[in-house]
């Protein structure tokens, strides 16, 4: 399974534009956002342009309605930390790194994406669970980035908008 990781789009419809293009492209199946998509028009962008499953956590920096989402059938909204299975894996999910903790106490997890920082980082715990931050989609202070994970292959990696 191909999956998509996004965080901090902060309305930037192009760089949205040109990732979900891509992810389509590569036949992305589900796509997982770390939070702080913005505005409503952006969240329904989202999810008019990715068919497929959307995993999504509340950003610091959105501006939507919570109870807009009720209306988008592919997207599951978690609030603001989630644990959640893809494919055998024990996926976690927050926006701001203070809540890997609270996200941790939920359960084991292979992986937790994280954003708000805009860095890409990964990094292992202890626990052996990865941390990862796709960094900034909407290219806020550094270069617009998301991340790419394939499950069957075990490949996780990055991709810079500005060169698909």
């Amino acid at each position: 399974m191909k999956i998509v990781i996004i965080s901090d789009i902060h309305d930037n419809l192009i760089n949205l534009e040109k990732c979900l293009n891509w992810s389509k492209e590569k036949q992305m199946t589900e796509l997982i956002c770390c939070g702080d998509i913005a505005n409503s028009e952006t969240l329904k962008f989202l999810s008019a342009h990715f068919l497929g499953i959307i995993h999504l956590v509340a950003g610091n920096a959105d501006l939507y309605n919570e109870n807009e989402l009720d209306k988008y059938k592919n997207i599951k909204y978690y609030g603001k930390v989630a644990r959640f299975k893809i494919n055998n894996y024990w996926v976690g999910l927050c926006h701001q790194p203070y809540l890997i903790e609270s996200v941790s106490k939920l359960g084991k997890c292979s992986f937790i994406f994280y954003g708000h920082t805009h860095k890409p980082w990964t990094s292992k715990e202890k626990d052996k669970t990865i941390l990862v931050n796709p960094g900034t989609l909407g290219g806020m202070f550094l270069d617009g980035t998301f991340a790419v994970w394939d499950t069957d292959k075990q490949d996780l990696g990055l991709k810079l908008v500005d060169k698909l």
